[in-house]
């Protein structure tokens, strides 16, 4: 089977307020169609992500580590119609996305560490992932709840997407249970930006994008539900949240104040 030319996207990531993202979405409007699959006008986004015993993907955020992977598994507005084994290799600020469909029952083995079936599906990328399940023992980390507001253009892949309520859902990894409970990841009034293109950005989008004050975002969604979830603090911008040492996290200022 011929492999397809992997095609690494654009992304550019800011965290901005509500009302610039209202100002921003009706400045773009006029030359960006809103996604046919938002039909009304927004969907929800549910990913459930893994990482290995030692939360590589987490701490690779947190260092700034260049080169970077994170599995998860991902649906819409809580249904099982749509089910994605999702791999996101990013490369500084350069994205490259694979995908396998999964069924209910496949999703549920996988919960349940029954892999073995990953390796009769056609798709490289189920195999890869049982190799990181046995191998690096990746395991359910945390579950990323937010609601999405997408915008395209056909002229270079443009893709302009709000997301905004970014939570944690804690207590249980059925990312089928509408009911999960959730905490919130970001500060109050601020949603995520992402600006995404492959071949260019047409210079009306980039005229129309600058907002004053505002910088490009290292934000990761992962990272910050991980946080959230898991009760870590950040109590200094720009350095690690926890010192992992070989065993187990701990706070690297415990018992400093």
């Amino acid at each position: 089977m011929c492999e397809k030319k992997k095609v690494f996207r654009h992304e550019w990531k800011y965290l901005i307020s509500y009302p610039e993202a209202e100002l921003l979405q009706r400045r773009l409007s006029p030359f960006l169609s809103l996604d046919r699959n938002a039909a009304d006008g927004a969907y929800m986004i549910r990913s459930l992500y893994f990482d290995d015993m030692h939360d590589s993907a987490y701490r690779e955020k947190i260092m700034g580590v260049d080169f970077r992977q994170k599995w998860r598994i991902r649906i819409y507005n809580c249904s099982d119609q749509r089910i994605s084994l999702e791999r996101k290799t990013k490369r500084g600020s350069y994205i490259y996305k694979e995908s396998a469909a999964l069924t209910r029952e496949e999703f549920q083995r996988i919960l349940d560490g029954d892999y073995p079936f990953l390796l009769t599906r056609e798709e490289n990328l189920c195999k890869e992932f049982y190799y990181e399940c046995m191998v690096k023992l990746l395991r359910p980390k945390v579950v990323v709840d937010y609601e999405r507001t997408p915008m395209i253009m056909d002229a270079g892949t443009v893709r302009i997407t709000f997301d905004k309520s970014v939570r944690a859902a804690i207590g249980s990894f059925d990312i089928f249970d509408a009911e999960l409970p959730t905490l919130p990841a970001i500060e109050p009034g601020k949603l995520v930006l992402e600006v995404k293109y492959t071949a260019f950005l047409p210079q009306v989008v980039k005229t129309l994008l600058p907002l004053d004050g505002q910088e490009f975002s290292a934000f990761s969604k992962y990272a910050m539900c991980y946080e959230a979830a898991h009760h870590l603090t950040d109590l200094t911008a720009g350095v690690s949240k926890t010192f992992m040492s070989g065993r187990r996290s701990r706070n690297v200022y415990s018992g400093l104040f």
